[in-house]
């Protein structure tokens, strides 16, 4: 009798680049022979941290994982760690010394290592530490193991040329470099044929794409070009820098019909003074005019951002600055960050770090401005009918409630009413809004009409395999991942490192 197949688990931290990555070490496992552990059993074979060092306590989270699973590893010969993202590349060998039960330390440039490592450190019965300095082999040529069916990550770039003081994602990531137009458009093409109907153009600062290959327009060509793929109904993209977003890309979001009215553009502060000590290369008045073309161009755009509140300096005055950008910007959601300390950054040097109840008390001010606003946006969708692309996991009460929920094409979540008709995930129902909250939309009344799709066919295949065949989505060349939900409000997951972050 052939033996079992060793089973893995990734555990994934952070940005919604290390999401993409953790479906390509799961792709990685799969086609070496490893198989998902089933929810709720014992512990897997394998266990991968694809960790962040961006959070604040990220190390903490790690080792205390770690800590946790050091009985369960001692008590079962043959159980595997390894540890992998942005914290393996910044700590290497100090990973192994805390915690000398872990098996495999491996870095951001150097996924597609993974299967090889575990093997080695299972024969050698020795810890394997592999960290590239430079990126070998852009990662979307790795198979990838998608969990959705009808939506997915497309990363056009990697890396990053920014400086900002309070991040340390460039000297883990690396310098930005950029794929082939016709790579990307081939595999959203390729995805297309899967079954897939949106997809969300990934970057650490998505619309510098073309820096590396020395074309400053080519993020708005490729926004043009998505909009010629047949098929694909909902493009997005995550997440852009002030700096890079130029009237081109303007005109391309609202010219190219399947790229959604929805932006989101990081803030980080309104006041010009703590920008720039943030080496953030934009000032409060070009952000705002920024989104002012953006409003004239696209009048339904929802706009979301993200803050950070209490920068090392940051004053009474320069706090009043940002809350008067979030009243004049008005954005539908915000991600808000206390600042702490990120070893390695410029930032955690400065002078004149604030005190945690002055920060906090920033905060909660901020938090509540932004409710507000939220709100009031969300009012104005009541009455208005929308298209909602229904999803799987968005609503967590929607069996209590015997509704269904999705995201409309600004991407606001909307939980509908179940109709009498099977809608899966992946199809398309018209709705009617009829009440709004601060993080989402209620349809209340009657579904209008519901559209079956490709995407939805696509979902009953993956829902229908075999019980023995992994649920996920398995694409070899090229690959892709499974877009996390967007924005849901202040305070929302997310890390002020990077644009993507």
């Amino acid at each position: 009798m052939p033996d079992a197949a060793r089973t893995y688990e990734v555990r994934t931290f952070g940005c919604q680049m290390n999401v993409h990555d953790s479906e390509r070490m799961a792709g990685l496992l799969e086609r070496a022979g490893y198989v998902p552990a089933p929810a709720g059993g014992e512990s897997p074979d394998v266990v991968v941290f694809n960790t962040c060092a961006v959070r604040e306590n990220a190390d903490n989270r790690l080792y205390g994982n770690l800590g946790q699973l050091a009985p369960k590893k001692a008590a079962r010969p043959g159980m595997q760690i390894a540890v992998g993202g942005c914290l393996a590349q910044k700590d290497r060998d100090a990973i192994v010394s805390r915690a000398p039960w872990v098996d495999v330390v491996f870095g951001t440039h150097n996924v597609g290592s993974l299967p090889v490592l575990l093997e080695r450190a299972r024969v050698q019965r020795e810890a394997q530490v592999e960290i590239a300095e430079s990126l070998e082999a852009f990662p979307s040529t790795l198979p990838t193991r998608r969990e959705s069916a009808y939506a997915a990550w497309v990363a056009i770039s990697v890396g990053c040329n920014n400086t900002c003081t309070f991040c340390i994602v460039p000297a883990l990531r690396g310098k930005e470099k950029d794929r082939r137009p016709g790579d990307v458009l081939a595999e959203i093409e390729a995805l297309v044929v899967e079954g897939v109907t949106e997809i969300t153009l990934l970057g650490q600062n998505v619309n510098a794409y073309g820096s590396d290959i020395g074309d400053r327009q080519a993020f708005s060509k490729l926004l043009r070009a998505c909009g010629r793929v047949e098929g694909l109904e909902r493009v997005r993209f995550t997440s852009p820098h002030p700096r890079d977003f130029t009237d081109d890309v303007i005109e391309a979001m609202a010219e190219t019909p399947n790229v959604m009215p929805q932006l989101h553009m990081p803030l980080q502060s309104g006041s010009s003074r703590v920008l720039r000590a943030m080496r953030r290369s934009y000032r409060q008045e070009r952000y705002l005019g920024i989104i002012g073309q953006v409003r004239a161009a696209i009048p339904d755009a929802a706009i979301t951002t993200d803050i950070i509140v209490g920068f090392p300096g940051e004053t009474e005055e320069d706090f009043e600055e940002t809350l008067h950008v979030v009243r004049e910007a008005r954005f539908a959601q915000a991600f808000t960050f206390q600042y702490s300390k990120r070893p390695g950054t410029p930032a955690a040097e400065m002078p004149d770090q604030l005190p945690k109840a002055t920060v906090q008390a920033r905060y909660e001010r901020l938090v509540a401005l932004q409710d507000d606003i939220s709100w009031s946006e969300n009012k104005k969708q009541v009455g208005r009918t929308v298209e909602v692309l229904v999803a799987e996991g968005e609503g967590r009460k929607d069996d209590a409630t015997r509704r269904l929920s999705g995201r409309a094409p600004d991407n606001r979540l909307v939980h509908f009413t179940r109709p009498a008709e099977p809608v899966r995930p992946g199809d398309v129902v018209t709705v009617e809004i009829t009440y709004a909250a601060p993080h989402h939309l209620l349809a209340e009344g009657p579904v209008r009409a519901v559209r079956r799709s490709r995407a939805g066919d696509a979902w009953e295949r993956r829902t229908a395999a075999p019980a023995d065949r992994p649920q996920g989505v398995m694409l070899g060349l090229p690959t892709v991942g499974a877009p996390a939900p967007a924005a849901a409000g202040a305070g929302a997951p997310g890390a002020p490192g990077c644009e993507v972050c």
